[in-house]
């Protein structure tokens, strides 16, 4: 007949201590270094992905800004650099305008280049390269995000595997 005494578990007989009262042995602090480094890696990557496709809804924005008021001239490209490119143009006015921060789309052009632009009429500082528009932004942020997650996704699963460890 089974008896009502509790009978010990096997761990209690060899080390002659109670499992009872035992709790879970917390995770090592280097374990959770790795888990936040690889949640800070998700969070990184889904801050730039957020940025990225802030940088392709602005450009439809600006598109459709300049297709309510569109003014269209003839113009210098005075300066190119690696952050703008400066464009010299008349308005409709017959003001001689030099937009502060360049014009959108500016692939390809050279200094001394005459190209047709396309410009916001009430405000000549939104300016675009005639026939373009802004899908051509989806292939530089695309490409982008595209190496950014080729470098985050290994490096997350990294940081999970050595969490996990």
């Amino acid at each position: 007949m089974a008896s009502d005494a509790a009978v010990p578990n096997a761990a209690d007989s060899v080390t002659g201590s109670s499992t009872e009262g035992d709790r879970t042995v917390a995770r090592p602090a280097r374990r959770k270094g790795w888990t936040r480094a690889a949640r800070g890696v998700l969070v990184l990557g889904v801050l730039m992905t957020a940025m990225g496709l802030s940088i392709i809804i602005a450009c439809f924005i600006n598109d459709r800004t300049i297709e309510e008021s569109r003014g269209e001239a003839v113009a210098e490209v005075v300066d190119t650099s690696l952050t703008r490119t400066a464009v010299r143009f008349n308005t409709d006015q017959g003001r001689v305008y030099i937009p502060p921060n360049g014009v959108l789309y500016p692939t390809d052009l050279q200094t001394g280049q005459l190209v047709r632009v396309e410009f916001d009429s009430r405000n000549p500082d939104l300016v675009r390269v005639a026939g373009r528009n802004a899908t051509l932004s989806f292939l530089p942020v695309g490409s982008g995000l595209a190496v950014l997650w080729a470098v985050l996704l290994p490096l997350y699963w990294l940081f999970r595997r050595n969490a996990t460890r």
